[in-house]
């Protein structure tokens, strides 16, 4: 099985949904709004001046949103459909950044570049087989000293929605539509894989990346899965037995000093 390629068809019909959804909202975007959230904004801080690289960063409102804040970006997807319309996006509004078409694995392997920062977020590391691959990539491609920021959605909401919450070697492979609300009835082959809390840690310490902070947060601010509620100023949150469930977390690394 291919699961490059079945993704990668699957994110290319994707990306042209997405372009016209509202939970996008590039109309906006192109105007001057920022994509980026509170909990990356805060984590990350002044990005002025940083090299930055974002990977899996779709059609590139994030790497933009950065690049405003004066980072010098680069994005990486897998979705080809996704890097033309970023390279599109960034002649409109006159935003440079450098946007690159390939899965992180085989980025990470012809990469020679180092970066001050490196930035993935929200529904990222499921597409992911080896996360010790991953790791180690992305010690390769910070500076010493450099930073990482992983904010993702909590794998607690994937068990609770009958996935698994430990990794596998074996992969979810589901036809399902995608997440905007102007997705309609058509369906797209998705091949996932679940990653533990624990997992995801270990992989990075691993790779060198000493861990700074973690945090969780039971608001999202994404509207993207089942059994979600609004709450005025917080976002959406989704409670279990009267109790909230963590929706997001967010890790601080930085590549350890020889």
């Amino acid at each position: 099985m291919d699961y490059l390629d079945i993704n990668k068809k699957s994110w290319d019909k994707n990306t042209k949904i997405h372009l016209d959804s509202k939970f996008y909202d590039v109309d906006a975007f192109v105007k001057g709004k920022s994509s980026l959230n509170p909990i990356e904004l805060a984590q990350l801080g002044d990005v002025k001046n940083k090299a930055l690289l974002h990977l899996q960063c779709h059609f590139g409102l994030d790497s933009l949103s950065w690049a405003r804040l004066g980072a010098k970006v680069t994005g990486v997807d897998l979705s080809s459909q996704a890097i033309d319309s970023a390279k599109a996006l960034a002649k409109k509004i006159n935003v440079r950044a450098n946007f690159i078409n390939d899965d992180v694995y085989s980025f990470a392997e012809k990469n020679s570049k180092t970066y001050d920062l490196v930035y993935t977020s929200y529904g990222v590391l499921c597409w992911l087989p080896d996360l010790t691959l991953w790791a180690s990539g992305i010690a390769k491609a910070l500076k010493e000293g450099g930073e990482l920021h992983l904010i993702e959605f909590h794998p607690v909401n994937d068990l609770l929605s009958g996935y698994s919450y430990f990794p596998s070697p074996e992969p979810d492979i589901e036809e399902e539509t995608t997440y905007t609300e102007n997705c309609g009835d058509e369906k797209s082959t998705m091949v996932t894989w679940p990653h533990s809390l624990a997992e995801v840690l270990s992989a990075l310490i691993k790779a060198g990346i000493s861990i700074e902070e973690v945090n969780e947060f039971p608001y999202s601010p994404y509207e993207c899965f089942e059994h979600l509620q609004y709450v005025t100023d917080k976002g959406y949150c989704r409670k279990e037995q009267g109790q909230l469930v963590p929706l997001i977390y967010a890790i601080k690394g930085r590549k350890v000093t020889k």
